[in-house]
C-alpha cells in the first residue's frame, strides 16, 4: 500500500468519524425550542443557583429563573462576596417575583479548590427538597427547563445534564464561540452519551440530593478541581449513567472579545487535560486541520497529478456541509459568520490543545487558579480573601 493511499485513508477515516458524530447528535438532539414531554410526576425541586459578578445578559437569565413552569419550586441564589455588584439585582429580581420561593446566601465554605463549588455548599445545604438542579447564573432558562430536566431521566440515571448551547452573539467572536460550544463540544458530548460514556457538564446537573448525600454530598464533588468531572466519575463508580437533556439550554453571550474565548476555552481544555487525559488526547485530531494535512499530503505524495485546489475543497465541504446541516436542522445560531467562525474555530483548535498540556495559572471570577500538568488547586491569595 502506497504513502499516498495510507494518507488518504487516514484523511477519510477523519471526516467519515466526524460525519458519524454529526449523524448522532442528528438523531439525540431536539430542535432547539422543542417543548418538554408532558410527565406524570412532577416532585418539588430546589434550584442552587451560584452567582458571581454582572454578565452580559444577567438581568435577563434572573428574570427566567422566576419564571418557571413548575408546581413547586424554590430558587436559591448563592453569592460568595456580600460586596458582589450582582447581589441588588438578585434581591430586585425577587422583590419583583415575590410570589416564588427564593433565598439569597452570602458566604463562602472552602470544600474545595474549586471556587463555583465552594459557592454552592450553603445552597445545597439549605435546599429544603429532594431533588436539586445547580444551575449557573448564566444559563437561559425556558419556561419548562426543570420539566426538560426531569424528563431525560432513566432507571439507570444518577445525574442529568446539559450543555451550554451558546445563543444571542454579538460580533465575529462570540460567533466563534458558538461555533466551540453547539456543533462541536455540545455535539461530541451527545456522542459520549450515545456510547454509554456520558459526562457531566456544570452548566445545569440535576441531582437525587439523598444519593449524594450518601456519598458525602456536594464536598463529594470536589474530589476533582471540576465538579463536572467529580460528578461523572461518582456517578460511574455508583454503576449508574450521566444522562443529558434532548435540548441544550441556552447561554446568551453577547459581546466576546479574542482574549476571552482564549482563556475560556484554554481553562476548559487544561480541566479535560487534568481530570480525563485518556479522553482529552484525541482531541488534537477534531476540526478541519488533521484531515486536510492528510488530505493535501495524500495529494503531494502521489504518482498522479492531483489538483489541490480541489482536494482542499473537497474536504472543506466534507466536514463541514454536514455540520452546517446540524446547526439548521437544531436552530442553533447560524447567519453568514457561521462558517467563517468554524473555520477560525479549528485555527484555534490544536493552539489551545498545545497550551492545555502546559501549566499555568489563570484568573476565574476574582480567584486565581493553578492547573498543573496533574493537579490543579485554588492559590492561597484567592483562598485567604
Amino acid at each position: 500500500m502506497s504513502l499516498s493511499l495510507i494518507l488518504a485513508l487516514a484523511a477519510c477515516a477523519l471526516i467519515l468519524a466526524n460525519g458519524i458524530s454529526i449523524g448522532i447528535a442528528m438523531g439525540r438532539l431536539s430542535r432547539n425550542g422543542h417543548a418538554a414531554p408532558q410527565l406524570a410526576e412532577r416532585p418539588p425541586v430546589s434550584l442552587v443557583i451560584p452567582a458571581c459578578g454582572i454578565e452580559n445578559f444577567t438581568p435577563l437569565t434572573l428574570e427566567r429563573a422566576f419564571l418557571l413552569e413548575w408546581p413547586d419550586y424554590e430558587l436559591i441564589f448563592c453569592v460568595a462576596d456580600a460586596k458582589d455588584p450582582v447581589i441588588p439585582a438578585i434581591r430586585e429580581a425577587m422583590e419583583r417575583h415575590s410570589a416564588v420561593s427564593a433565598r439569597l446566601l452570602i458566604g463562602d465554605d472552602r470544600v474545595s479548590a474549586n471556587p463555583k463549588l465552594n459557592n454552592c455548599v450553603k445552597g445545597w445545604q439549605a435546599a429544603w427538597h429532594d431533588w436539586v438542579v445547580l444551575a449557573d447564573s448564566n444559563v437561559l432558562m425556558p419556561r419548562d427547563y426543570i420539566a426538560h430536566l426531569m424528563a431525560a431521566r432513566r432507571p439507570n440515571t444518577g445525574l442529568v445534564c446539559s450543555t451550554p448551547l451558546g445563543s444571542q452573539p454579538d460580533g465575529f467572536w462570540a460567533e466563534v464561540e458558538c461555533a466551540f460550544l453547539n456543533a462541536q463540544q455540545a455535539r461530541w458530548q451527545y456522542v459520549g452519551e450515545a456510547l454509554g460514556l456520558g459526562f457531566a457538564q456544570g452548566k445545569s446537573m440535576l441531582w437525587y440530593k439523598p444519593m449524594l448525600d450518601a456519598e458525602g454530598g456536594i464536598a463529594a464533588l470536589g474530589a476533582e478541581i471540576a465538579e463536572d468531572a467529580a460528578a461523572t466519575k461518582l456517578v460511574r463508580r455508583l454503576g449508574r449513567r450521566v444522562h443529558l437533556v434532548a435540548s441544550p439550554f441556552e447561554q446568551p453571550l453577547g459581546r466576546r472579545r479574542l482574549g476571552q474565548i482564549w482563556s475560556r476555552q484554554a481553562r476548559w481544555a487544561r480541566l479535560r487535560r487534568v481530570t480525563f487525559p485518556a479522553f482529552f488526547t484525541p482531541e488534537i485530531l477534531l476540526g478541519i486541520l488533521p484531515p486536510l494535512a492528510l488530505a493535501l499530503a495524500a495529494a503531494a505524495t502521489s504518482a498522479t497529478d492531483v489538483s489541490f485546489s480541489l482536494v482542499a475543497a473537497a474536504v472543506f465541504a466534507a466536514v463541514y456541509l454536514p455540520e452546517l446541516a446540524l446547526i439548521f436542522a437544531k436552530n442553533w445560531q447560524l447567519s453568514a459568520w457561521t462558517l467563517p467562525a468554524m473555520i477560525a474555530r479549528d485555527t484555534l483548535g490544536p493552539a489551545i490543545w498545545v497550551r492545555s498540556w502546559l501549566s499555568g495559572s489563570f484568573d476565574w471570577r476574582g480567584n486565581m487558579m493553578t492547573i498543573g500538568t496533574e493537579t490543579s488547586e485554588l492559590s492561597s491569595a484567592s483562598a485567604s480573601r
